[in-house]
């Protein structure tokens, strides 16, 4: 997700030598670089990694669609809401203390998922898991921006743009490969997920702090949302992709297996996880490989292939062709990966350094609703009319939004032709 693939614009602050630093080994910049973008990987595998287990709690606790897809917005309501009130903690207390406690949390969540037995302690794991990744996020983003190598001023943005979509991918595909063949179907994904993250904690221990103490951080806690007032046309112009992108990604990540299996009869767990991975992956290529196009003309890419996408995919459902399905959910994916590319990129670029963290908010708090509030939607559709009527209409309601971004992005280009030709940074 991007929600940190825009770091901040500012020159990097020097490594810190405290005492206690220096009686501590840390990592060199180019080794702790590296940390934190497995880590970022990390926490988006842990993420991601429920999705093809959906399936099995709803078939052991029998709960609806409705509640299934309520599971997954908790999470990003949670992450929506450490974004807010933790966002900026990192500026005042440190990069390193942020990350710990935010893998400290992520643990709790995974202890939460190895002990669950019913919807609440499973909505409950969801939850602290959104708010540990919320708070990772930022300081993630913002370490990556701090370490970053001055002979590739690029590579932190573009390690942030491409590291939450692969491990999205990676977590669902990964998790559904043990739910099919690994023992405790319910677990063993959890348990290894726990140690990966406790062992990322003993590297961050070793992280080099870049970012001094400062006062202020009870005051950075409290949450605004605000747009200059010459932004807002901007802003208002990119919406529907911001919708139409994430409202995708949503529906793949909550109903995604749920489709595969009462559609198309796949009663694999691997087919679950891969049905993210579809998605997610070429989302992540394409964010690397787009990251030097000008966003003008990426956005028009990922508008078109996101509708052409949705198009494709929403045939395969109606004539029951999984390989047409499949083909369309990739060519989403990579719509999906350079409209996110490209309008999170439009944002940072417009905005001057002081307005650019309250519009990024505003924009990452309409890509999360749109990423879990029509998700729940669909689930209650889903309970009452079918799988298949609520993945036509959520699809061609996506179609549509794909259409109007389109519109959208030409009146812009029509008005300001200058910004066609600038480049992503």
């Amino acid at each position: 997700m991007p929600a940190s693939a825009l770091p901040r614009q500012h020159t990097s602050p020097p490594v810190t030598t405290s005492p206690e630093g220096r009686r501590r080994r840390e990592l060199g910049r180019p080794m702790a670089f590296v940390a934190l973008a497995v880590v970022f990987v990390l926490f988006m595998a842990a993420s991601s990694a429920p999705s093809p287990l959906y399936v099995v709690y709803q078939q052991e606790w029998s709960f609806s669609a409705t509640v299934l897809t309520t599971v997954f917005a908790v999470y990003v309501l949670g992450m929506i809401a450490a974004l807010l009130v933790l966002g900026a903690l990192s500026d005042h207390l440190g990069r390193r203390p942020v990350l710990l406690s935010a893998l400290a949390l992520e643990a709790v969540a995974m202890a939460l998922f190895l002990t669950a037995d019913d919807i609440a302690l499973l909505l409950v794991a969801r939850l602290v898991q959104g708010i540990a990744t919320g708070a990772a996020m930022t300081a993630l983003g913002a370490a990556l921006v701090d370490l970053n190598p001055a002979h590739a001023p690029h590579r932190a943005g573009v390690v942030s743009g491409a590291a939450p979509t692969f491990g999205l991918g990676l977590g669902a595909l990964g998790s559904g490969f043990l739910v099919e063949y690994g023992p405790h179907p319910t677990r063993l994904v959890y348990v290894l997920l726990l140690a990966a993250v406790l062992v990322a904690g003993a590297v961050l221990l070793a992280l080099p702090e870049t970012s001094a103490k400062r006062p202020g951080a009870a005051r950075s806690l409290l949450p605004r949302l605000r747009v200059a007032p010459h932004l807002r046309g901007d802003l208002l112009g990119l919406v529907p992709i911001l919708v139409a992108s994430w409202a995708l990604g949503g529906l793949y990540l909550s109903l995604g297996p749920s489709v595969a299996v009462g559609l198309f009869g796949l009663s694999s767990h691997v087919v679950g996880g891969l049905v993210v991975t579809l998605l997610t992956v070429p989302a992540s290529l394409t964010a690397f490989a787009l990251r030097g196009w000008p966003t003008s003309r990426t956005l028009t890419l990922g508008a078109s292939l996101l509708l052409v996408g949705t198009a494709v995919a929403l045939t395969g459902v109606e004539e029951n062709s999984l390989v047409t399905a499949a083909l369309g959910t990739v060519i989403a994916g990579v719509g999906f990966g350079g409209s996110a590319l490209a309008s999170f990129g439009t944002l940072a670029r417009i905005a001057a350094p002081s307005e650019r963290g309250e519009l990024l908010s505003v924009a990452f708090v309409i890509s999360y609703l749109s990423f879990s509030v029509p998700a729940v939607i669909a689930g209650i559709a889903a309970t009452h009319t079918g799988l298949h009527e609520t993945s036509v209409v959520y699809a061609a309601t996506v179609a549509v939004l794909a259409a109007l971004a389109l519109l959208a992005q030409w009146l812009r280009s029509a008005r300001t032709p200058e910004r066609a030709t600038t480049p992503q940074t």
